[in-house]
């Protein structure tokens, strides 16, 4: 039962820090103070926000998290006996974890006694791992402290020590009347249930993380891909293996690589916004689809292929492993802000949560690609089954060559190329859609097609839904918002040609009050950065926060990328409702801070990040570690509502489709900003 218990306290803990802001709604402050002697207290003072609870250091295991203070070893300090509390907790029975649990509310203090061994002052450092909760949620932290001491004349050293570990201290846990020293710092590296707790999560946002946009499309390559060439049903099935393997191998390695190169949070970001990585990968993209139009096979050297035959035809696993190396690249723009959290930890240090989370997260991943690898073996192996495989491999060339242009659009959306408008991008697609449509009825032919003497209906369905899509497409050359497809095609503000420009939703109503409509001054990077639906608002953190001071009004900090799918999806299923918009365009000073653009900051505006101690000369990289250092979060889109001096009004949100949740938010905002105001 215990076991249950704390995989429930765990699922809660990680819940709330993968998808809730981690705002502390604990405040600490430190201070020591001399008693006589070499005898000095340090003491933690907890000031705590209304509704939330906070929980002692006493009470029976197998609970939530025991608020715990770690001390780092010194020469200068001993520490004497375990820290007192006050005042008396609260005790009530815990129905989740069916035990009595003590916990605090409004205020806690906390007093350590040490042993001064130093005539010279000299600082005390160390961490606070707690939990605190309220009615829906819990929440776990772990910050540091420093903590100045004042050395004593005369200090008598003695031989005891309350700590034998020279790294970390050691937690005196009572169970059936004997005392276990236990080395907290080993421990943390044993598979506990934490552990599990984040694998079981990971897992489940593995298999969500291949229904987003920039992955789903993946499917029809790699199923392709495995169909092709394969000499026996055994090589199929090893070859999609060894497939699957690499996907869980190189997610693990991504943990790994940032906690140890201190490569950063937006390691992710950097990927998938690159212009390196995104060529490389629409080329990939037009090669593959035109092999599948029959132009040429892709296939090792002769040479090669027949020594690889001789070794168990290793040529085909090492092109299973490019295939999952593709797929894992290219998944980062939609799978980043699932994975995000875990490699905030990873780059600040924390290496065993971000390998098991991105452990469970690959192996989801992996494990449906996975079975669609073996799958077209089957296929192969079934009788009479004619040219109909051809035509599936022409119909995946299709969407494969259609999918490729996000990778352009993605430079050109982060290097500000105006190379490939909206209008010209959803061009393209329409026409590939209409010749595909027209292949379906067997209008057109590849060389290597079989003769298609009547049309069947299931390439009747198929090529009615294929031109459907392609006159959905239509209206989108014009200005229309495409909701269904939004998060697949550049942004609106990329439109050349917009007939819908500057038009208000039908329903709207926006208050003639002109200080709504009007900024403080021309917005710092307006000619390469917009917002959405005719929004007026700041790319610039410092000059929206000025104009939110002048006027007087509460902020929305709209952490948003050029290449997050999620955050266009949110623009156009959520921003564009008439109730949204008419809050972000009376009530709000908007500030868009794109975390993936490469335009290069002024000198005089470079930053040096407090998270990695590295410089940040562009726009992205700078908001970035902004979002990073501030709050502790690298997922996009990330919403802040804040005050005029920063301090934030409600909790931050994430992505999340549904527009009255999105609207009570904003009015929460709104009227805690207002009581601040009274």
């Amino acid at each position: 039962m215990k076991r249950i218990a704390l995989l429930v306290s765990v699922f809660l803990i990680i819940t709330s820090t993968v998808f809730a802001q981690l705002v502390d709604p604990v405040k600490w402050s430190y201070k020591s103070r001399h008693v006589s002697g070499d005898t000095t207290e340090i003491i933690f003072d907890a000031k705590i926000d209304m509704n939330w609870h906070l929980y002692s250091q006493y009470f029976e295991e197998g609970g939530p998290v025991r608020t715990t203070f770690y001390f780092e070893e010194s020469d200068k300090f001993e520490v004497i006996g375990k820290p007192s509390e006050s005042p008396e907790p609260e005790e009530v029975m815990d129905e989740i974890f069916n035990i009595k649990v003590k916990y605090f509310s409004n205020t806690a203090t906390f007093v350590q006694k040490i042993r001064v061994l130093s005539e010279e002052d000299f600082t005390i450092k160390g961490s606070i791992e707690y939990q605190v909760c309220q009615d829906d949620k819990c929440v776990y932290f772990n910050p540091d402290f420093a903590i100045n001491v004042k050395g004593v004349k005369s200090v008598n050293k003695t031989d005891s020590k309350t700590a034998e570990d020279p790294l970390s201290p050691q937690v005196e846990i009572e169970e059936q009347g004997k005392v276990e020293k236990i080395d907290e710092q080993s421990k943390s590296l044993e598979p506990t249930g934490s552990m599990w707790g984040i694998f079981f999560l990971a897992f489940v946002l593995g298999l969500a993380g291949v229904l987003t946009p920039c992955v789903f499309p993946m499917i029809p390559m790699t199923v392709s891909f495995f169909m092709q060439g394969q000499s026996s049903k055994f090589n199929s099935i090893v070859k999609a293996l060894i497939f699957g393997i690499s996907i869980v191998v190189l997610y693990t390695s991504v943990g790994l690589i940032v906690s140890l190169t201190s490569a950063g949070a937006d390691f992710t970001t950097t990927l998938s916004t690159h212009w390196i990585p995104n060529t490389i990968f629409f080329t990939l993209f037009i090669a593959f689809a035109a092999s599948f139009f029959g132009m040429f096979e892709i296939v090792l050297p002769s040479g090669l292929a027949n020594k690889a035959d001789q070794q168990v035809d290793k040529g085909g696993f090492l092109a299973s492993f490019f295939m999952a190396f593709t797929l894992v690249i290219v998944s980062f723009s939609c799978t980043g802000p699932i994975v995000g959290a875990l490699l905030v930890k990873a780059a600040a240090g924390n290496i065993m949560e971000p390998l098991i989370g991105m452990f469970g997260f690959g192996l989801a991943f992996a494990l449906p690609f996975t079975l669609f690898a073996i799958f077209p073996r089957m296929l192969k192996g079934l009788p009479k089954s004619g040219g109909w495989m051809n035509s599936v491999k022409v119909v995946l060339g299709f969407i494969i060559l259609a999918f490729s242009f996000k990778f352009i659009a993605n430079i050109d959306q982060s290097y500000h190329l105006n190379i490939l408008s909206r209008d010209v991008y959803l061009a393209i697609w329409i026409v590939l859609f209409v010749l595909l449509g027209f292949y379906l009825l067997g209008k057109l032919k590849f060389s290597h097609d079989s003769e298609v003497p009547f049309v069947t209906v299931p390439r009747l369905v198929m090529a009615i839904v294929t031109f459907t899509f392609a006159l959905y497409l239509f209206p989108g050359m014009f200005g229309a918002e495409l909701k269904a497809v939004s998060s697949l095609l550049p942004p609106k503000s990329a439109q050349q040609f917009d007939v819908t420009n500057n038009k208000v939703p039908v329903g709207m109503s926006i208050s003639d009050n002109s200080d709504s409509k009007t900024l403080c001054e021309t917005p710092k990077y307006a000619d390469i950065l917009h917002l959405p639906h005719g929004l007026q608002g700041y790319f610039d953190y410092e000059q929206g926060m000025e104009c939110a001071r002048k006027l007087n009004k509460p902020v929305l900090l709209d952490f948003k990328g050029h290449a997050c799918a999620n955050c266009k999806e949110m623009e156009n299923k959520v921003w564009s409702d008439p109730e949204v918009l008419k809050r972000l365009q009376n009530d709000y000073i908007i500030i868009a801070l794109y975390v993936d653009d490469r335009t290069k900051l002024p000198e005089d505006e470079w930053v040096t990040s407090e998270y990695d101690g590295k410089v940040k000369k562009t726009i992205g990289k700078k908001y970035a570690d902004f979002q990073i250092t501030k709050y502790n979060m690298n997922s996009q889109p990330y919403y802040v509502l804040v005050d005029t001096n920063g301090e934030n009004l409600t909790e931050p949100k994430g992505f999340d489709l549904n527009v009255n949740r999105f609207v009570e938010f904003l009015d929460t905002g709104l009227e805690e900003f207002e009581k601040r105001n009274e």
